[in-house]
């Protein structure tokens, strides 16, 4: 009879965690799809990510093979957010291709997206326009249009899906600026986890794989260069 009791009980428990698990998902897509944009621009699926506060939004083009993406994520304007597609390993930040918005720190007030390969975590070059994923031309392609609003950075990109995939290996980041430059990123546990695989068809996704590895994103760099 104990042995019949303790099975049930165990069964009852792992129920209650689906249902907790599938009402914070709910939650989290709730929260994000209540999100506005301007332009009238809509998305057809959007997450709220685990750390930083960040969420991401797109439409996925199954006829082509891309993704039309929004990423929101909250700063101050002396910080930088970051967000972009890993086509090398899971759960790194080292062969990620980012964009990455930030405000000019001349005085203007402009906002603008550095997009960006990662060929290292400790030094990178930020050299702009050297992504490692396709970015579409075209009347109705997303090109890196950034807006800071409201205490938050949302940038949208159309990019191509590497080898035509759903299921990708995803990064976001958020660091200070300091002294006209992008400066390394906290190594706090939130910037520490800050990748996840996700498939832009499904909106499944796998969160904190070998995050360790985001350890020391970027380097300080000039901005200048970049900014629009």
């Amino acid at each position: 009879m104990a042995g019949r009791d303790q099975s049930a009980l165990l069964l009852i428990a792992a129920v209650l965690v689906l249902f907790a698990s599938s009402t914070a998902t709910a939650q989290q897509q709730q929260n994000c799809s209540s999100a506005k944009f301007s332009a009238g621009r809509s998305f057809q699926r959007c997450t709220s990510l685990p750390v930083l506060g960040a969420s991401l939004y797109w439409t996925y083009h199954a006829a082509n093979g891309t993704a039309d993406v929004a990423f929101r994520a909250p700063s101050d304007p002396s910080g930088w957010v970051a967000w972009g597609i890993n086509t090398q390993s899971a759960g790194s930040m080292a062969g990620s291709s980012v964009f990455i918005a930030s405000h000019s720190q001349d005085g203007n007030g402009a906002v603008s997206v550095l997009s960006t390969y990662l060929e290292s975590t400790g030094n990178p070059s930020l050299t702009n326009n050297t992504l490692r994923v396709a970015v579409p031309a075209g009347p109705a392609a997303e090109l890196f249009n950034t807006e800071y609003s409201g205490g938050a950075y949302t940038f949208y990109a159309t990019v191509a899906l590497p080898g035509n995939r759903t299921l990708q290996n995803t990064v976001w980041q958020a660091g200070p600026l300091s002294g006209g430059g992008i400066a390394t990123h906290p190594t706090a546990p939130p910037n520490l986890q800050s990748t996840q695989k996700l498939d832009f068809l499904s909106g499944s996704r796998i969160t904190g794989a070998g995050a360790p590895k985001s350890r020391g994103l970027l380097s300080r760099r000039s901005l200048r260069g970049f900014q629009g």
